[in-house]
């Protein structure tokens, strides 16, 4: 079936070859008003595009307005008799106006250079706005926007979509698509299981992701938000790709009169190719696909609907045949390799289903009001089977090529037998119904919202796992087959949820250019599940002084409190604690954002943030890969502080870069974590009480403070696009990821948490691209089926091109003696991808 819906969406993708497309420039637009020193109007007031002869002039009201091509870097000059002349530099995407203030200063007519574009992302703290187009030419094992976002909070795991913002976990971050909430699959246990992300970058216009000292108006999470508006068409055209690991298509159009626009997009992932050189080989089939649709209707001239509706399907199968694991030991006393062989029998078979419908009214009452209506419903079913037994020999391994038993485990520690099983089934529906308005002032703009959710959750978890080591069942009790673990639990839970908030963003100042805002709001939640009610304020402000220097200074602080949702309500036994209570976060963000002209005359931009979260009530957790397994209560206080840098622009002329720097200490104290020290009757500690050794004293220890899963302390981002000097349809982008070594802790042994390190992350993952066709039609003939297409890119990837073996997690196995070795669980090692873009 895989094949034949690969050939399907192959052939569906040559037949576009052949339609006839209108060609057009995209385009967008920018406005504005020219003023003096005094905010006075200034007429007839030149206003040139950088390199064109012809140009516009302002109106006697001081106003103008262009229309420029979209995606593309450009310049304005605007300059008047008597006044300094200024060079503003803006790159829009298509469809998008900008409205800027220009102030001319008396003075001799000369060029002061300025970097404007949207002034958003320079006053919200914690704001990134990415560009779109990065995505398609980012060089990423899972090609998504949340590749994009790993550059600036770093990865671990390459495999997964799931990103930790600034010390959070995976479940605290939120994602919005055109103001509709969305969410994950909940059983995932590695990467190696997960399907497409449900964003799809070829639909996307605008990208917005905070990463901390987001505004009131944004949910109840404690790290992130990704907030995605997916296009809206302004005439017929669309995408499509073919690589080996991931195929799309995508089209988009408008009817005649423009009032009805569509959005499709149809995607199919198979992670076949690379898994298949995992170091647990077998029989891996992979395989994600899905649909999305966005459709709008403008009713008239101030009402208008839209429709986004998603389904997605992934199905992971997998037949385990043998695995091979080494690592090194090195002490004190001795050094060697230790190995470990695994054969299996059994299989492991799961799927995942997402079903998302949201319909929205938008009402523009007049300029200044706007409101929305929204309803939602999402459907996730996920189904999780396995049974594996694996059979496992464990020593030393020989590495002397010149030896006939080269590979092989040569001096055994330990031996025995392991069997996973798993029959779990999750059912999640979350209905939700909503309204949120804004109302603009000129200084004030007053946001609110209010929504209602229903949640559905039926959950039957029945797994167990036996272990046998040297023949001896673990725990081993004599004349007794025990398990060593057991969780069998089922939960029907109902709950409703009511959310509100209200804010209002305030304008310090006569104009936007050089003036302060103040952003001050409030956020209300109840959840009938635990009856609890939570306040959540929230303040921002920033700061342009009139300087000659075009900076922003800003700072939010507030309070981020997160309800509990699924993973946080089940205990390590498989239990539901349905008393469970927010966690609760206390926030400050401290920054500064600064537009320069750098190497060549190039703009720039260098962002510094400081930040520090005190978080109480706080549910512990551990991370095995992607799956994260909280102990259920609140019994832990945390904090999170930390810097990060980012530099943003064309390091190279025309071609986009991106460097990120972040240092970061994050720590916990659990609640009564503590562990005993035994003494025999000499005075001395001994492991554990025996026959030639008697207990007759214990010390207690507490615990304290220790490194949260997610504590690493450096992280550095890179991606850095180039071209051939002499030909710039020959292209080369780099993606490079650092992050120092992170803690893991050994399950459910309160003494040895943190008791394991693992290392660093390095990834280095590198594109090369030449362009096939431009958009030069001229050239083309008249029956060729290409003509009418824009452009045509073939790439080639090189995933891990330094093939370093980094490490996920660990599998704990005992040999003989009873002494615990870690075997580490590596991530994907070097890999070529090719693939096809083509968009008309």
């Amino acid at each position: 079936m895989k094949t034949q819906g690969r050939k399907i969406l192959l052939t569906a993708t040559f037949l576009l070859l052949s339609f006839f497309v209108i060609a057009q420039k995209k385009a967008a637009f920018i406005s504005g008003k020219v003023v003096d020193e005094n905010e006075n109007p200034l007429t007839k007031v030149s206003v040139v595009i950088l390199g064109q002869s012809q140009g516009i002039t302002t109106s006697d009201s001081g106003y103008f307005k262009l229309k420029v091509e979209a995606e593309k870097a450009f310049a304005l000059i605007f300059s008047y008799t008597g006044r300094k002349t200024e060079k503003i530099n803006f790159l829009l995407n298509e469809g998008e106006e900008e409205r800027v203030t220009v102030r001319l200063e008396k003075g001799e007519k000369t060029l002061q250079e300025v970097v404007v574009t949207d002034q958003r992302d320079r006053r919200e703290t914690g704001l990134i706005r990415p560009n779109p187009k990065t995505i398609i030419n980012l060089p990423a094992v899972v090609s998504g926007v949340e590749s994009l976002i790993k550059i600036f909070v770093g990865s671990n795991n390459e495999l997964t979509s799931q990103y930790s913002v600034r010390g959070g976990s995976y479940d605290e971050n939120l994602i919005y698509v055109n103001d509709f909430e969305v969410f994950r699959p909940y059983l995932v246990k590695s990467g190696q299981q997960e399907g497409l992300s449900f964003i799809n970058p070829e639909m996307i216009r605008n990208i917005n992701f905070y990463n901390g000292g987001f505004q009131s108006k944004y949910g109840d999470k404690m790290s992130s938000v990704l907030d995605i508006q997916y296009k809206k068409p302004k005439r017929f055209g669309g995408s499509a790709y073919v690589g080996i690991l991931e195929q799309g298509l995508q089209f988009e159009g408008t009817s005649r009169n423009s009032k009805f626009t569509y959005l499709l997009g149809v995607r199919n992932r198979t992670n076949r190719n690379l898994l298949s050189r995992q170091e647990t080989r077998g029989n891996y089939v992979p395989s994600s696909a899905d649909f999305q649709a966005l459709l709008t209707y403008q009713l008239s001239s101030k009402w208008s609907a839209e429709l986004l509706s998603n389904f997605s399907q992934t199905k992971f199968t997998l037949i385990p045949q043998e695995s091979q694991l080494t690592t090194s030991v090195f002490s004190p006393i001795f050094s060697t390799t230790i190995g470990l062989d695994i054969f299996f029998e059994g299989r492991e078979k799961d799927q995942y289903q997402t079903n998302m419908i949201g319909f929205s009214l938008i009402n523009q009452v007049n300029k200044k009001l706007r409101i929305k209506w929204m309803a939602s419903r999402f459907a996730n079913k996920e189904k999780e089977n396995v049974d594996i037994t694996g059979a496992y020999l464990f020593g030393e391994r020989d590495f002397d090529k010149s030896n006939p038993t080269y590979g092989l485990i040569v001096n055994p520690l330990g031996a025995g037998v392991y069997q996973n099983w798993a029959r779990n089934e999750l059912n999640i529906e979350n209905l939700n119904i909503s309204h949120k308005g804004n109302y603009d002032l000129g200084k004030h703009a007053f946001q609110w919202g209010a929504g209602y959710d229903k949640t559905k959750i039926a959950d039957n978890l029945n797994e167990w796992e036996f272990q046998d080591s040297a023949g001896y069942a673990l725990p081993f009790q004599p004349d007794m087959l025990r398990l060593n673990k057991v969780l069998k639990s089922t939960a029907d839970l109902d709950i409703n949820k009511f959310s509100g908030y209200l804010q209002d963003n305030i304008l310090l100042g006569k104009d936007s250019s050089h003036s302060a805002t103040l952003t001050a709001g409030v956020r209300l939640n109840y959840n009938s599940l635990n009856q609890e009610f939570i306040i959540s304020p929230r303040i921002g402000a920033s700061w342009k002084p009139n300087w000659k220097r075009d900076i922003v200074f800003r700072a939010a602080a507030g309070a981020y409190h997160q309800p509990a949702f699924y993973r946080e309500l089940r205990r390590n036994n498989g239990t539901i604690n349905t008393d469970l209570k927010s966690q609760k976060s206390w926030q400050g963000v401290l920054g500064f954002d600064y537009n320069f002209i750098g190497i060549g005359g190039r703009p720039m931009r260098w962002t510094t943030e400081m930040y520090y979260k005190s978080m109480k009530d706080v549910v512990p957790y551990d991370i095995d890969n992607v799956r994260i397994r909280y102990f259920g209560e609140n019994t832990a206080k945390a904090y999170a502080a930390g810097i990060e840098m980012r530099l943003h622009g064309e390091l190279v002329e025309d071609a986009e870069s991106w460097i990120s720097v972040g240092i970061m200490k994050t720590a916990e104290d659990i609640r009564g974590d503590h562990y005993f020290r035994y003494k025999n009757a000499a005075g001395e500690f001994i492991s554990a009480q025996t026959a030639d050794q008697l207990v007759t004293d214990s010390v207690r220890t507490e615990v304290g403070w220790l490194r949260r899963p997610t504590d690493r302390r450096i992280t550095f981002g890179m991606y850095f696009s180039d071209y051939l000097s002499n030909n710039k349809n020959f292209k080369a982008y780099l993606n490079l990821l650092y992050g120092s070594n992170m803690p893991y802790n050994i399950p459910n042994a309160v003494r040895y948490r943190n008791a394991a390190v693992i290392d660093p992350y390095i990834r280095a993952d590198i594109g090369f691209s030449a362009l096939l066709m431009d958009d030069d039609k001229s050239k083309r003939r008249s029956h060729s089926p290409f003509r009418n297409f824009d452009s045509i890119w073939a790439s080639l990837e090189v995933f891990n091109i330094i093939d370093r073996a980094n490490t996920i997690s660990y599998l704990f196995i005992k040999d003989f003696s009873n002494t615990v070795y870690l075997m580490p669980n590596r991530l994907t090692p070097r890999l070529l991808n090719f693939k096809i873009v083509a968009r008309w």
